[in-house]
């Protein structure tokens, strides 16, 4: 009896889902953020509580300034990439930025997005700062511009939540997300990877049920240690150990996988300031991270929702 071969098969392509090729999709160029200060603060640094364990209130509740002036500098910044036809987001990132007075963040949103070339608007906030005047404030905002609306989520589990001061249950989140996407926002959601106690199987674990939410986007942070946190005592304490790059590329794939194919992901790691960071010290070269992450996606063919 003869013997003849299979027909050799073929690998799928590795494949995720990235907001750079997402946003050229969708604009026809490319797109950058300009990062914006609104001047909010945050409740969980104001009640008592320190804020979570790891924020170190860098640039704490900057002063707004001029928010042309603010626009037109970060546009400076990106002018030598961006070119004379470049189109923008306006991204209000730090703290919480529906913490304040509506009206006044209701006319700061509005004069960020006045430009033609301003395609959406980004702001970041907290899933229990989400009240009914606010709400009512982004459904107009949603009917002018794209919106945008990032949520910290971190992780689904609760010893996790708590050990980083959180500050809210996990039902707000899922509540937040629905109202969101009821007026039209698209809901981004930051988890954390390697947060003390939790195994790669945590980690996927919380990333499915991103994907599960009804969120639009994602995006994963590296657990980094940076000086004058609580985190830092803890770390220099030696209650718990960071991730190795090798690891955390590891965990970042489980949850990947884990995520649906048309979940778009904005970032892959994170990095704190290279100046405040104590740990892990491999973090503070992103672009040999990232170099390592598409190198070992592509060795191991990672396929965004292979395991959804």
């Amino acid at each position: 009896m003869s013997l003849t071969s299979s027909p050799t098969r073929r690998r799928k392509p590795m494949y995720w889902n990235d907001l750079n090729t997402a946003l050229k999709a969708r604009y026809g160029t490319k797109v950058y953020k300009l990062s914006l200060s609104s001047g909010c603060s945050c409740p969980n640094r104001e009640d008592g509580r320190g804020g979570c364990i790891f924020c170190d209130g860098a640039g704490a509740f900057a002063a707004v300034g001029d928010i042309s002036a603010q626009m037109e500098a970060a546009k400076a910044r990106v002018a030598a990439k961006a070119g004379p036809h470049a189109k923008y987001i306006a991204y209000f990132q730090s703290f919480t930025n529906t913490y304040g007075d509506v009206e006044k963040l209701e006319g700061l949103f509005r004069r960020a997005i006045e430009g033609e070339d301003i395609v959406a608007l980004s702001i970041a906030t907290r899933p229990d700062c989400l009240g009914e005047e606010v709400m009512a404030m982004l459904e107009r905002l949603a009917d002018s511009k794209p919106l945008w609306v990032e949520l910290g989520l971190q992780t689904i589990h609760p010893q996790s939540a708590a050990y980083i001061r959180r500050g809210y249950e996990l039902e707000v989140f899922d509540r937040a997300v629905e109202k969101l996407r009821a007026i039209g926002a698209e809901v981004i959601v930051h988890q954390i990877l390697g947060l003390p106690g939790e195994t790669a199987e945590d980690m996927a674990a919380t990333a499915r049920y991103i994907g599960r939410s009804g969120a639009a986007g994602v995006k994963f942070h590296l657990l980094h240690v940076l000086r004058g946190t609580d985190l830092a005592a803890d770390y220099l304490a030696e209650k718990f150990e960071t991730m190795t790059m090798e690891a955390y590329i590891a965990a970042l794939e489980g949850c990947v996988r884990a995520i649906p194919r048309e979940m778009v992901i904005h970032r892959l790691t994170g990095d704190g300031a290279k100046k405040d960071l104590i740990a892990p010290l491999w973090s503070g070269d992103k672009k040999r991270v990232l170099n390592a992450i598409h190198a070992a996606f592509a060795e191991r063919d990672v396929e965004q929702g292979s395991n959804f």
